[in-house]
């Protein structure tokens, strides 16, 4: 019971550190700013809420949570699409963990948001790719630590989450991988629920809003069945992904992967139907949605690779 309280908590702590840094304004300022990210958000990120210390143990430093504790924040971060390091570094601290002996001066500046993190599944698509100062390679059955590396920005469609190209020079071997692509796919899955939430609220409040032929567009019939089928599907979405928290696995990890991308995608499609012109224009909100959609369900290997995997596993 406590720790749902405690992830209550964590819940509202970063929703209202959100509210209050990150209007859409804030958003737009942050993804067009030098690093990519609002630098002062990250800090009250990392020293309320503790948010790059979550899956560390506490005897290294860290506050000995777990995954489902990161995924929260990261929901939160989704709903306003708020541009962040977070999920690079959670991931560079993962992959640090698995060593025998982890680097601990570099887990401490991790954990204190001094330094941010990346794992490289793809050497031309890293999240935090143009800004990480950890790095580590993985090739899925191997983890590297990159100790000397050039990075730099890559152009994509989706302003509000940076991707670099990392090529490494000088590599060290840290072990066994145990799984951090498969936490990264479940991670990237509880961001997209949280953005497919958001973005489902503000389709339903326009419809509501919306005026055609002397009625509210949301009145009409089958706007509400629409509006039904999308809650369902990110319900089902928000299901699959806490189950792969509560047992993170290939197959619980490319399912809660696949779910997710499809829900928001649908979702984000939908809200750019219903929004109609507006929403293609670069003063609305909803064509960032889209474009987290498309740029989000392209990461980490598309959804057709994952579907492969779970064919596989079924058959």
């Amino acid at each position: 019971m406590a720790h749902n309280e405690e992830r209550d908590l964590l819940r509202q702590t970063v929703a209202a550190l959100v509210d209050k840094h990150a209007t859409p304004e804030a958003v737009r300022a942050a993804m067009e700013s030098e690093r990519g990210y609002d630098e002062t958000l990250w800090r009250l990120l990392c020293e309320q809420v503790g948010a790059a210390a979550l899956v560390v143990p506490e005897e290294l430093g860290g506050a000995g949570g777990q995954l489902g504790d990161v995924a929260v924040v990261l929901e939160e971060l989704g709903k306003a699409l708020v541009p962040t390091p977070l999920l690079g570094t959670v991931l560079a601290e993962l992959a640090l963990l698995a060593a025998e002996r982890p680097d601990t001066q570099a887990l401490e500046q991790l954990v204190e948001g001094a330094a941010i993190g990346a794992v490289v599944f793809d050497a031309d698509y890293a999240v935090n790719g143009d800004i990480a100062d950890v790095v580590v390679g993985s090739d899925g059955s191997r983890l590297n630590r990159w100790i000397t590396f050039n990075t730099e920005p890559v152009a994509t469609m989706d302003p509000t989450r940076r991707l670099g190209r990392i090529t490494a020079e000088q590599t060290q071997e840290i072990g066994t991988d145990p799984g951090i692509a498969d936490c990264a796919a479940i991670l990237l899955a509880a961001e997209q629920v949280g953005a497919a939430t958001r973005c489902l609220d503000l389709t339903v409040q326009y419809t509501k809003d919306r005026v055609q032929f002397g009625r509210p567009i949301g009145s009409f019939q089958a706007l509400k069945h629409r509006m039904a089928d999308l809650y369902v599907s990110v319900s089902t979405a928000r299901a699959v992904v806490d189950d792969a928290l509560s047992e993170p696995s290939p197959t619980s990890a490319a399912l809660a992967r696949v779910v997710a991308s499809e829900a928001f995608s649908t979702v984000a499609g939908e809200a750019v139907q219903l929004h109609g012109g507006i929403a293609i224009t670069w003063e609305s909100d909803i064509q960032l949605y889209f474009k987290r959609a498309h740029g989000g369900s392209q990461l980490l290997g598309q959804p057709a690779e994952h579907l492969r995997r779970l064919q596989a596993e079924v058959f």
